[in-house]
């Protein structure tokens, strides 16, 4: 399968990076480069995850987001990479 990042995706990564790297310089790039490397293994893994507010969801394995993607045809498309710490509600917001 064929895996592309959506911008809003994107712009949830750097949120994400620049979060980590206020806590430690260093920080932001080790989390995006474990975030790239779980949404690497939807290559062979897409559509296997349980769905969640319209979507697949994965875990990912060393920081507390989850990547939200769906699978069209062969191509797989992150829509969104959020905290699994935010609030439910606003998951569902942000993602409906």
């Amino acid at each position: 399968m064929i895996v592309k990042i959506s911008g809003d995706a994107e712009a949830d990564i750097a949120e994400g990076y620049w979060f980590y790297e206020r806590q430690e310089s260093g920080l932001g790039d080790y989390f995006r480069a474990c975030i790239i490397a779980d949404i690497d293994t939807l290559e062979k893994l897409g559509g296997i995850h349980e769905p969640a507010y319209g979507y697949q969801r994965m875990l990912t394995k060393r920081f507390p987001f989850i990547v939200y993607y769906e699978v069209l045809g062969d191509t797989v498309i992150v829509v969104a990479v959020l905290d699994a710490r935010r609030d439910p509600s606003w998951v569902r917001r942000r993602l409906l």
